[in-house]
């Protein structure tokens, strides 16, 4: 497998919306609840800081966007998020979509990244993150509503750029 990482384009719309929304859809780790059309994916993805699409030969198999956390004083904290098509979970391209989110928050200016709600349940993210040499910032009770109406805990996390 040969993953490269791109730069989001026009081109790229349906199937990003497509694996973006199969993770909302999901309702297990991103706190957004909207399905995106193509429309509104490609605004979307448009108006982050930068949005990456890794590339499995000609086909898109996951994407990150990232963005800044905050504005103003705390403007310098990006936060990220991250999507892999499902087919193409468990083969270390989401460890190269947040290596690359490292590397390009860094080159874009951000001297933090920071996630703000990672569920506990999303054991392959934790690993990942731990791995990564991400610090974990506590436990926020019940901070994430799942699909089925439970509460789970979200554990927030961040590393130096």
């Amino acid at each position: 497998m040969n993953i490269t990482v791109k730069q989001y384009g026009p081109e790229y719309t349906h199937d990003a919306a497509c694996i973006w929304n199969k993770i909302v859809e999901e309702g297990t780790a991103f706190p957004q609840m909207e399905i995106l059309s193509d429309e509104a994916a490609h605004k979307f993805f448009s108006e982050q800081s930068f949005t990456g699409i890794a590339m499995d030969g000609e086909k898109p198999a996951g994407l990150y966007i990232l963005h800044p956390n905050n504005v103003g004083r705390c403007g310098h904290i990006c936060n990220a998020s991250y999507a892999v098509r499902g087919d193409s979970r468990r083969k270390g391209i989401g460890e190269i979509l947040v290596a690359h989110s490292i590397a390009k928050g860094k080159e874009l200016g951000f001297r933090i990244l920071q996630f703000n709600a990672v569920v506990t349940t999303n054991k392959a993210a934790l690993y990942l993150y731990e791995k990564l040499g991400f610090t974990k910032l506590g436990t926020i009770p019940g901070g994430f509503l799942m699909k089925d109406g439970r509460y789970e805990d979200i554990i927030p996390h961040y590393k130096v750029l």
